[in-house]
């Protein structure tokens, strides 16, 4: 596949699907009722050259996942590692009907929206590794991927943390001015948390651009759906709060694409937020360390069943726009350039240590002076920000130095203890 930075597969608001009709002006969200992930609805396709970049980006993003998996058990990947293995259809279907103006914000399994919204995979991929070419510098890891200038605001490690920045997200859009919309993403679990009720009240009080979409995998990390929540239908979640909801099949890529651009429309045109769950599959545990002990190895395999990949190739090729040994070659691309962006990664140069309080807050002028921390291992207190200077050739080395010379010839007048002594005679002698 070609690198770019644009987004795959975009659909422009001016353009119209393949015989589809015009969208209606209307106010109020349609139901859109969930498919079995094959296309029974047979939801028109867009054209070829769309299909076939919205495949090969989700044959990318699961060579990705699979390469991401074996490379932590190789212990070159640090921390918590989270895959979205059969969740391409969410992703992929988002990301293609977004512009470029728009915001998407998202969970901590977000290595598929990253390369989606059109970070390259080898930054996500250093990113993985710790390593300073990575999107965040090898600061953020697995959980927090960033890339402001796709405007993908990140991942966050909290659950249902990145609600209410999704709502300062729209709000500043319509501050500013901004003909953008906000799409924020996340799981299940998410809208039991507090965060969620009061994110949905004020943005439908303030009626802010945004699109809230539920990626409902069915397990809140090992709590299933129906544990974890009193209301399962989470389409109604926030209908209380004044944010309608839809459900969707999110192992139908063409059903995540029809809904997401039509609530993008809504966001755009008439300012007002709206919500939509998406029932989607992780074909892998919560994280890399999951036993997954809480599911059966039948479900998932009548899941695999659903395989969007699969699926939305068998689309193709019954349409006539996927040709015998296609998939293969796209797979064979995509092997490629993942092994590609591991030999990167692998290359890059891990963040120098005296770097470690760069660009965690505003200095300098913009500060106005002011520091963000006081280091005190001087005898003269210093700025924080001043570590990587005063670390590597300043005070705190001299001392540093100093210390272990002088501990080293503690060690050297240091008696050994005689035979039959032991080590609190010894002391008590010296």
């Amino acid at each position: 596949m070609a690198e770019s930075h644009a987004n795959p597969a975009r659909l422009d608001r001016k353009e119209k699907m393949a015989d589809s009709p015009e969208s209606p002006q209307q106010t109020e969200v349609r139901p859109h009722p969930a498919t079995d992930g094959r296309g029974t609805q047979r939801l028109r396709l867009p054209d070829a050259d769309s299909c076939r970049e919205l495949i090969e980006t989700m044959v990318l993003i699961r060579r990705f996942e699979e390469e991401a998996g074996r490379q932590y058990q190789r212990a070159k990947i640090g921390g918590f590692l989270h895959l979205g293995i059969g969740e391409e259809a969410t992703i992929v279907g988002t990301a293609s009907v977004m512009e470029d103006r728009d915001y998407l914000i998202s969970t901590y399994r977000t290595h598929g929206h990253a390369i989606a919204r059109g970070t390259s995979p080898d930054a996500v991929m250093a990113e993985l590794f710790g390593r300073e070419d990575g999107c965040c510098r090898g600061r953020g890891g697995s959980m927090h991927m960033f890339d402001l200038e796709r405007r993908f605001m990140g991942g966050y490690g909290v659950v249902g943390g990145n609600l209410p920045i999704s709502a300062g997200l729209a709000l500043a859009s319509d501050y500013t001015g901004e003909d953008s919309v906000t799409v924020c993403t996340f799981g299940d679990g998410a809208v039991n948390t507090g965060n969620f009720g009061e994110t949905m009240n004020l943005s439908a009080l303030w009626s802010l651009p945004l699109v809230f979409i539920v990626e409902n995998n069915l397990y809140g990390m090992g709590t299933s759906l129906e544990r974890h929540s009193a209301v399962t239908d989470l389409s109604k979640k926030a209908d209380g709060y004044g944010v309608p909801g839809i459900r969707i099949d999110g192992m139908d890529i063409l059903a995540v694409r029809e809904a997401v651009a039509e609530h993008i429309r809504i966001a755009r045109e008439e300012r007002r937020p709206t919500l939509i769950e998406a029932f989607t599959y992780r074909f892998r545990g919560h994280s890399a360390a999951d036993p997954e002990v809480y599911r059966t190895k039948e479900e998932v395999e009548e899941w695999r069943q659903k395989d969007p990949i699969v699926v939305f190739a068998e689309r193709l090729a019954a349409d006539g726009i996927l040709s015998e040994g296609e998939l293969d070659e796209m797979r064979k691309r995509a092997e490629e350039r993942v092994m590609s962006a591991v030999e990167f990664a692998d290359a890059s140069p891990e963040p120098a240590l005296e770097t470690l309080y760069d660009n965690l807050y505003v200095l300098g002028d913009e500060a106005m002076g002011g520091w963000y921390a006081v280091d005190e291992r001087t005898p003269t207190t210093h700025p924080g920000e001043a570590e990587a200077e005063v670390g590597t050739e300043g005070e705190i080395r001299k001392l540093a130095e100093a210390g272990a010379a002088y501990a080293g010839q503690a060690e050297q007048r240091r008696p050994r203890p005689q035979q039959g002594e032991n080590e609190a005679e010894s002391e008590r002698r010296e």
